[in-house]
This record gives structure tokens, C-alpha cells and sequence, in this order.
């Protein structure tokens, strides 16, 4: 589970112990492709040089926009996980997208 916090950009990830870790939202996208929505997601308070962990997600955004909940789902097939890499690599290659 992730819940938002009262910052849109910082999320704390609950794991299955009930642990709680904070993490700063770099970005989320749409893909028409696959009819999701994804997060990716960096330690919170991490240095704009510091090479970090990306963790990604795919996630139902809430229509409304009113829940500070919300699940987040692992991305389980490869073909996913190389469209997002490649989202990811346009992102951190493309100065006008940070």
C-alpha cells in the first residue's frame, strides 16, 4: 500500500510488516498501450547526482483525486518493464522533462 502525503511528491511505501518507507515521486505517466497509469519512485531526500534505486509501479489513480491511498501493482511482464525503462531513459536523457 502507499499513502500520500500532505507533500503530492512523497509517498511511504507499507510493506507486508507493516514498515514504513518514505519516497519521493519523480514522475508518473499514462501508457495508452497498456491502459495503465505508472510511478516511479526515488528515496526520499536523495541528492540530484546520487545514483539511486528507480523503483516502478503500476497504479489506478483515483478519479477524483481525493484519496490519500491508493495500491500500488508490480509490473510483471517484460515487455512492461521495457516500456518503462525507456520512458525512464528519456526522462533522465531529456533536460526539458526534469
Amino acid at each position: 500500500m502507499a499513502k500520500q502525503n500532505q507533500d503530492e511528491n512523497l509517498i511511504t511505501l507499507v510493506d507486508e510488516q507493516g514498515n514504513e518507507t518514505l519516497y519521493q515521486e519523480l514522475f508518473n505517466f499514462h501508457s495508452d498501450d497498456y491502459d495503465k497509469s505508472y510511478i516511479l519512485l526515488i528515496p526520499a531526500g536523495s541528492e540530484p547526482e546520487e545514483q539511486v534505486d528507480v523503483l516502478a509501479f503500476a497504479f489506478n489513480p483515483d478519479e477524483n483525486d481525493d484519496s490519500q491511498d491508493y495500491e500500488l501493482f508490480d509490473i510483471e511482464s517484460d515487455e512492461e518493464w521495457k516500456m518503462v525503462e525507456g520512458v525512464l531513459d528519456t526522462f533522465l536523457n531529456d533536460e526539458n522533462m526534469r
